[in-house]
């Protein structure tokens, strides 16, 4: 404990300036309870603040410094002698006979503890934390804790204003994060304009920046009724769809009266009367709050139950109402929209109305009816049926210039419209769960089959009526139950009226004979005599001159076909005789003269036979020369008899040995793949070694329909495009057309063979392509014209046959 010459070290200036340093709470614990822990050897010591919310005032350990462990973050107020404290602010203190573990049930330590103290840290009479002291060796005594008072004054004022500068703060920090979160709302409202989009956007972040456990958001229609568009979180005392009139509930008198409102008392009578269906989670505090826009209503946002517990205050009323100024513009911007689209809606209407009765051909106008009106309506797929003498026959699909009611995405849709026709109402069916959502049980069934094949949700068909009966029944249907809103079905009113007056007089314009044949004429008739003169003469000079051009014009006429690559020569390297190849010297794609050699066989057979025979002329030779130097005339012309004979089978056995040698027999290139694997491979006599092809020309094999082969000659120029050269064209001359046709493709072909230079070597044998040969100048009207002429004289010929 500290004596009389350790109060020296109680320098309360030094012990101010260190505190002083340091601008936060947990700091300035830390170094307290160092300071203290060093006049106290063997000594544990922890610093203590006080801390309150809506509930409970608990106590939050800041330091500790010794051989102690605080395991909980917040301790209860009134746990062992810290709660004595809160009572009666006086330092306690408690040797080892006094000492309970009851005293420091928050505190895990392994020493035997001695004493045990608890100073209060006091600012200007307040309780602002308290100081911790386990001492482990000594006991501690009352003149001790009278030492340490002054720095526990001290550290309580340190203490205290580090709180209150934290506060600031984190005061300043929430307003920033306010406004960072307001800007951000800004952004985020203003990335759609999409009301479906921007409500959902809106709530959640209402949801997100209150920490609430619901958000209602109502908006105002045009009688003044509110209905709740959209909820995040959970509100069972309210649901989606639900409509308030006027002083109808707390929201109905704030769209009413247009001020907000804050409760805050679970017993407040509209609170209860709102709770009066006894919900799972009632409603405990709830703000309400109007949307305005430029000082008229839009709408109105509720806001239920704090996350925490608490009761709504003003702060958060004033939050809510700046929240709403924000939100207000986004959807102001998004009301903009939707009245733009009204006018495009408008706009699209007119102009399909325009095209079904500016028009008396049935065809396009049903074409326009199914397809036009999906620029403004979001269904799939649209269909219309026609009245035809007492039946309903499918004539027009959206997507589909001919419709085939037996085609297996078609005939349910034709069934469906089929039964729809026999009644003379609206039908509107969805299916927004398992089964459609209509009254008649019939209907039901059949409509869970029909969107059970045809992945529809939501179908609605309109009978097309007039005062001289049906006309026929235009269905729209789609994969969302809910893609009709009241304004969509307007249109839909709008546009089956107009429909029905132009089918009628569509199909009674069809009744008039040979209309069908007149019509086309009439209208290009009309359409020219309605041009200005000049624009007249313009068109007649231009024809003309086309006319000119195509009788007296002459282009190259063209034949064209496949074309493939052919070597002009080739041939075989064939050994003589059987043998086993002993050596090769060449490989595959090596030019090669002729005379070259390829490879060598074994020979050593050959080889032993010719040193032998070459032995035995040499031998007669020797002989005859003997026999002559002895004058024997007999003998030596016998043994030049012999060694003729001997002479003539050394030739026959030297070129046996030279065939051995397998030799190139032209110039050209190697095109046998892995000739270097003959290598010790057996031949027999007319086995192939290898194939040489004379590649410095070519002939490519071009492909001529029978239709093109009269115009074919020898001696006309050729153009070759070869697939492996698609930037190149080789240019050649037709040497030989076959005279004998074969089938490609089913196809009967005549093989035009043009004769083409290559002296680089880039064309190989092979290779695919196009041709074309040009077989002389013809008119251009025939050029253009040829193949549609001779389809048509054949067709006329086979008609008539002259």
């Amino acid at each position: 404990m500290p004596s009389q010459e350790q109060e020296s070290v109680l320098d309360l200036s030094v012990l101010s300036s260190q505190l002083l340093a340091e601008p936060e709470v947990l700091q300035r614990a830390r170094l307290f309870v160092r300071f203290v822990a060093g006049l106290l050897p063997e000594s544990a010591v922890s610093l203590y603040t006080l801390a309150e919310d809506a509930n409970s005032t608990y106590w939050i350990p800041k330091a500790t410094f010794g051989e102690a462990t605080i395991h909980e973050e917040t301790i209860h107020s009134e746990s062992g002698l810290l709660g004595h404290l809160l009572v009666d602010p006086s330092p306690i203190l408690r040797n080892r006979a006094e000492i309970r573990r009851e005293d420091y049930p928050h505190i895990d330590i392994r020493k035997t503890l001695v004493s045990l103290c608890y100073l209060p840290l006091l600012h200007g009479g307040t309780l602002a934390g308290a100081l911790e002291i386990m001492s482990f060796e000594e006991e501690l005594s009352k003149d001790a804790i009278v030492t340490l008072q002054p720095a526990a004054a001290v550290a309580a004022a340190a203490i205290t204003s580090a709180q209150v500068y934290e506060e600031e703060r984190n005061g300043t920090l929430k307003s920033i994060s306010r406004l960072t979160q307001l800007y951000d709302l800004e952004k985020v409202f203003s990335s759609t304009l999409e009301m479906a989009e921007l409500l959902p956007l809106i709530a959640s972040k209402f949801w997100e920046i209150l920490e609430v456990q619901a958000v209602n958001i109502w908006l105002l229609h045009p009688d003044e009724t509110i209905e709740l568009m959209h909820q995040v979180g959970v509100d069972p005392t309210v649901f989606k769809g639900q409509i308030l009139k006027p002083n109808e509930g707390v929201a109905g008198t704030v769209s009413d009266n247009g001020e907000s409102v804050c409760i805050s008392d679970a017993t407040d009578p509209r609170l209860v009367q709102r709770n009066a269906s006894g919900p799972e989670l009632p409603v405990r505090s709830l703000l309400v709050a109007p949307i305005m826009d430029r000082g008229a209503l839009v709408g109105v946002v509720e806001v239920v139950n704090k996350l925490d517990g608490g009761g709504f205050d003003d702060d958060d009323l004033f939050t809510l109402n700046s929240l709403n100024d924000t939100a207000s513009n986004a959807l102001h911007n998004a009301s903009l929209l939707i009245a733009e689209r009204k006018v495009e809606i408008l706009e699209t209407l007119n102009a399909v109305s325009h095209e079904i009765t500016s028009t008396l051909n049935l065809e396009r106008m049903l074409q326009t009816i199914v397809n036009a009106p999906q620029a403004v309506i979001p269904y799939d797929r649209a269909a219309l049926a026609l009245e035809q003498k007492g039946r309903f026959k499918l004539s027009a699909v959206t997507g589909l210039t001919q419709v085939n009611t037996d085609a297996p995405e078609i005939a349910p849709l034709n069934e469906i419209l089929q039964w729809a026709s026999l009644s003379e109402e609206v039908i509107h069916v969805r299916q927004r769960e398992d089964d459609p959502d209509s009254d008649r049980p019939e209907t039901r069934a059949k409509f869970k089959k029909y969107f059970a094949e045809s992945g529809m949700r939501g179908f609605y068909a309109k009978p097309l009526s007039d005062d001289t009966g049906r006309v026929g029944m235009l269905c729209l249907e789609s994969s969302d139950p809910d893609f009709l809103t009241p304004a969509h079905v307007e249109i839909l009113e709008l546009l089956a009226s107009q429909a029905t007056v132009a089918l009628r007089n569509a199909q009674m314009y069809k009744e008039v004979p040979f209309i069908s044949v007149i019509e086309p004429v009439l209208i290009r008739k009309r359409k020219f005599m309605a041009m200005e003169k000049r624009r007249r003469s313009l068109i007649l000079g231009t024809a003309a001159a086309v006319v000119l051009f195509l009788v007296a014009f002459p282009l190259p006429l063209r034949v064209d076909g496949e074309a493939v690559v052919a070597p002009l020569r080739k041939a075989q390297v064939q050994p003589e005789f059987e043998g086993v190849i002993s050596k090769v010297f060449v490989r595959e794609g090596q030019s090669v003269t002729h005379g070259q050699i390829l490879a060598e066989m074994e020979s050593w057979n050959s080889r032993s036979a010719l040193a032998e025979a070459q032995s035995k002329y040499e031998t007669a030779l020797l002989a005859m020369n003997k026999a002559l130097a002895v004058n024997d005339g007999a003998q030596a012309g016998v043994q030049r008899m012999q060694a003729d004979v001997l002479k003539v089978d050394v030739e026959r056995l030297r070129q046996v040995l030279e065939k051995t040698n397998l030799h190139s027999p032209i110039d050209g290139v190697v095109a046998t793949p892995h000739v270097e694997d003959f290598a010790g491979r057996r031949l027999q006599v007319g086995d192939s070694f290898a194939e040489v092809l004379d590649a410095s020309q070519t002939i490519v094999d071009v492909a001529i329909e029978d239709t093109d082969s009269g115009l074919l000659n020898a001696g006309q120029q050729a153009v070759i495009k070869l697939n492996s050269y698609p930037m190149r064209t080789f240019h050649g001359n037709v040497v030989v057309v076959s005279p004998k046709a074969t089938l490609s493709h089913e196809t009967p072909v005549f093989f035009s063979r043009v004769a083409v230079s290559n002296a680089d070597a880039a064309i190989r044998a092979g290779m695919e392509g196009r041709g074309k040969i040009r077989v002389g100048w013809r008119p251009a009207g025939y050029v253009f014209s040829r193949r549609p002429l001779l389809w048509l004289y054949g067709k006329l010929w086979s008609w008539v046959g002259w």
